[in-house]
C-alpha cells in the first residue's frame, strides 16, 4: 500500500481488509497457523466488540469483512489481531511475522458488500487450493451456507436467528445515511 493513502475509518462504514504476511512468505502454511488466526480473531472480535462479516485466512494473506469496532479504531484492532498471531506463532524469529500496513476499501453499499464478501469466499478457488469454496475450512463460507457455527462468529443470518430464538436483541447503530447497511444475502455465487 502507497504511503500517504487516505484511510477513511470512523465513518460508520465497514471495511474489506487485507493484510500480507512478510515477504509474501506461506507464514499460514499449516492447519496449525491457520487455527491460530482464527482463534486469534475471534478474542479481538469478542474484545474489541467487532462484528465479522466475513474473512478467509490464505496462505500468505488475510481477507476481512469487518465494522469499525465499538470500543476503539478499526487500526487498534488490527494491530491487536496481529500482535497476537506473531506472538504465538512466531515470537523470536529473526523477521516480522507481517508485512507492515494493511489495505483497506470502504464498503459503502449492498453491491460492493457482496461483491468484497464473494471475492473473500472464491479466492481459495481462485488460487486453485481447492475446487470448491466450503472445501477451505478458513473461511466464513460454510457458516453462510449452512449456519454452522466455526471458531469465528459470523454476523449473518443465521447469528440473528439464533439471538432472536435466544431473546437476544442487539442493539444496533444507525449508520448515516450515504452508507446503507448490507443485507445477510448468501453468497453462493462466484465472483463475476
Amino acid at each position: 500500500m502507497p504511503w500517504g493513502l487516505k484511510r477513511f475509518q470512523q465513518s460508520g462504514q465497514l471495511h474489506f481488509l487485507t493484510f500480507s504476511c512478510y515477504r509474501r512468505r506461506a507464514n499460514f502454511q499449516s492447519i496449525r497457523s491457520r487455527a491460530t488466526f482464527e482463534a486469534s480473531l475471534e478474542t479481538v472480535r469478542q474484545g474489541y466488540r467487532l462484528w465479522v462479516y466475513g474473512y478467509v485466512a490464505m496462505p500468505e494473506h488475510v481477507h476481512l469483512l469487518v465494522n469499525e469496532p465499538q470500543r476503539c479504531g478499526l487500526a487498534r484492532a488490527l494491530q491487536s489481531l496481529k500482535q497476537s498471531v506473531a506472538r504465538t506463532l512466531a515470537l523470536r524469529a529473526a523477521d516480522p511475522f507481517w508485512q507492515a500496513r494493511y489495505y483497506d476499501f470502504n464498503v459503502w453499499s449492498e453491491h460492493k458488500f457482496l461483491e468484497k464478501l464473494r471475492y473473500i469466499h472464491w479466492n481459495p478457488v481462485q488460487r486453485a487450493l481447492v475446487a470448491r469454496p466450503e472445501d477451505w475450512k478458513w473461511s466464513s463460507f460454510r457458516h453462510y451456507v449452512s449456519g454452522e457455527p466455526g471458531t469465528v462468529e459470523i454476523e449473518s443470518q443465521w447469528t440473528v436467528r439464533t439471538s432472536e430464538r435466544m431473546g437476544i436483541f442487539p442493539m444496533v447503530q444507525t449508520p448515516p445515511k450515504e452508507s446503507p447497511r448490507p443485507s445477510r444475502a448468501w453468497t453462493g455465487h462466484p465472483p463475476e
